[in-house]
């Protein structure tokens, strides 16, 4: 007879923002309910702390010449996250997912960074533990990214959706993950596309005191530049990314606006952001033997109306893009969902990664358990 876990999954987005936390009820394979879903904002310090660092971070070597600072914003990220655990008062038996604060990913150089201790997590609240998620994959040869592919697989399943479908995940980065089979997972297809939130949130964290640009309303009032337009996408077409499966929000910067007013550079960065999710989003698609027609949208970047009307405009007019909360599926919590979901499966030694979502050699375990 198959167990029912109860599991806690806390994910804290490349936003830097807050962290999402969700707890679902799962077997670890093909049933889950979803218990609660609730959101907790960063204070300034943590918020302000994450961004100032990965400003600084663009190489393996910077991890040690901030590490001191490094060491500080982990423990109260850490702290951060114990207090949410006490706040949802969760039982001794609930497992935690603890993804952490992504500060450095690199494939290449084998490294997915996370701030957060799973050790003092483990100590400031008894509960059993499971993070590191990524390292295991990339020692496995895979890129460590992304990891959400076998919860889509998981929802797809839930709610009869027809196969194949594609989710097309719009947090810091973009990422789609296609379901093609019910059974074999080794058919499940994911890639990042390349940026989703992070050029647009970076531009108007540095030229105002918001976040991100709201429903896209400062786009709505620029213009774009065709000039900065055109060449900021002849460079990214040169770069060679085509064998790249994930991304790290360091691979992208925003020096091509300098000089526009707030409403421009949004304007011109949302365009440039949608044409790319547009062209990779086509040609992902364009490969599959049987065509995809529904494209389910998740994430903060399904919510900026401008970006979306962008993104349609960069598709073939058969592709049709639908808000996954049209399901009744709350597209804001669907990561968090899934790290409770891979902590679960972590603990039950069941594989979380796949050839054809992260590149790794073959399906690979990950997370490391830590329990009293």
């Amino acid at each position: 007879m198959q167990k029912n876990w109860m599991s806690l999954g806390l994910m804290s987005g490349t936003s830097g923002d807050g962290v999402d936390a969700s707890i679902i009820k799962t077997n670890g394979i093909d049933q889950y309910e979803i218990i609660k879903d609730k959101y907790f904002e960063y204070n300034f310090d943590i918020f302000r702390d994450i961004h100032n660092l990965k400003d600084k971070i663009h190489k393996i070597d910077h991890l040690e010449s901030y590490r001191s600072e490094l060491n500080n914003l982990e423990r109260k990220i850490t702290i951060f996250h114990a207090e949410i655990i006490k706040k949802l008062n969760i039982s001794d038996e609930t497992l935690v997912g603890f993804h952490g604060q992504t500060i450095y990913h690199n494939y290449k150089e084998k490294i997915s960074k996370q701030l957060g201790n799973g050790k003092l997590l483990n100590q400031l609240t008894n509960k059993k533990i499971v993070y590191d998620f990524r390292r295991e994959d990339i020692l496995n040869g895979g890129q460590g990214a992304p990891l959400t592919p076998i919860f889509h697989h998981l929802i797809s399943l839930q709610n009869k959706f027809k196969l194949p479908v594609c989710f097309l995940n719009i947090g810091g980065i973009s990422n789609i993950t296609i379901v093609s089979s019910r059974d074999d997972l080794k058919k499940l297809i994911s890639k990042d596309l390349g940026p989703g939130n992070c050029l647009i949130d970076t531009w108007i964290r540095k030229n105002s005191d918001k976040k991100f640009d709201q429903d896209g309303n400062y786009a709505s009032r620029g213009s774009k530049n065709e000039i900065i337009f055109e060449q900021a996408q002849e460079l990214y077409m040169n770069r060679n990314n085509k064998k790249k499966l994930s991304f790290d929000i360091n691979d992208f910067d925003i020096s091509f606006v300098r000089g526009l007013n707030i409403e421009d550079g949004a304007a011109t960065l949302t365009d440039f952001t949608a044409s790319i999710i547009g062209e990779e989003l086509s040609l992902s698609l364009n490969h599959l033997e049987e065509k995809i027609q529904e494209v389910l949208l998740c994430g903060g970047g399904r919510k900026n109306k401008v970006l979306i009307k962008k993104i349609k405009e960069n598709i073939p007019k058969n592709i049709n893009l639908r808000s996954i909360d049209d399901y009744k599926i709350n597209g804001d919590f669907i990561e968090s969902q899934a790290f409770a979901f891979l902590a679960v499966r972590s603990v039950m030694h069941l594989p979380i990664s796949f050839p054809n979502t992260t590149g790794c050699r073959q399906p690979s375990l990950g997370g490391v358990f830590i329990q009293d």
